[in-house]
């Protein structure tokens, strides 16, 4: 009987916090009275640029807070709005083999976004992020390009999520 009630009474108290706005399952720490949000285009503007990376991206920004959040995408400014743009794109060699060839190359990058916080100004922030993804030299970057962005794009979204709304 005691266990029951327990249980019910957590369950309760984390459907009010949730319902609030103030905790979601994901860690996600949003202002209770912030019902939207909305994110610009990002436009690319890296030296080298890949064609569909700034849809790719901007969608990715949208799918990740549409399915993390109870919070509604708007067109214009939300409570929580995110700019910015991708200022870099870029393949290195990684590591070099006895015969001086590279054995792996890097594609790297990097999303500059200024995000907004409507109800919480000190949590606003204008950042560069960036992420790579390793990959065999003897392929080229058409062969992998395609997943490398898919793993880039969700960690760079998964980092700007954290960084605007996980107050950890």
């Amino acid at each position: 009987m005691q266990r029951n009630l327990a249980i019910i009474v957590f369950l309760g108290g984390m459907l009010l916090m949730h319902a609030c706005g103030i905790y979601s399952f994901t860690g996600a720490s949003i202002p209770p009275q912030a019902k939207s949000f909305s994110v610009d285009h990002f436009p690319n503007h890296a030296p080298m640029v890949q064609p569909t990376l700034s849809q790719v991206f901007t969608d990715g920004l949208k799918d990740k807070f549409s399915r993390q959040t109870n919070l509604r995408l708007v067109n214009g400014v939300g409570d929580l709005h995110f700019e910015g743009s991708i200022t870099g794109y870029s393949v290195q060699p990684q590591s070099i083999g006895a015969d001086d060839r590279a054995q792996q190359n890097r594609l790297t990058v990097s999303v500059r976004v200024r995000f907004v916080n409507e109800y919480e100004p000190d949590n606003d922030f204008e950042q560069t992020f960036a992420r790579y993804y390793d990959y065999d030299s003897r392929k080229s970057l058409a062969e992998v390009e395609n997943e490398a962005m898919d793993a880039i794009v969700e960690a760079l979204v998964e980092d700007i999520f954290n960084r605007a709304v996980v107050n950890w």
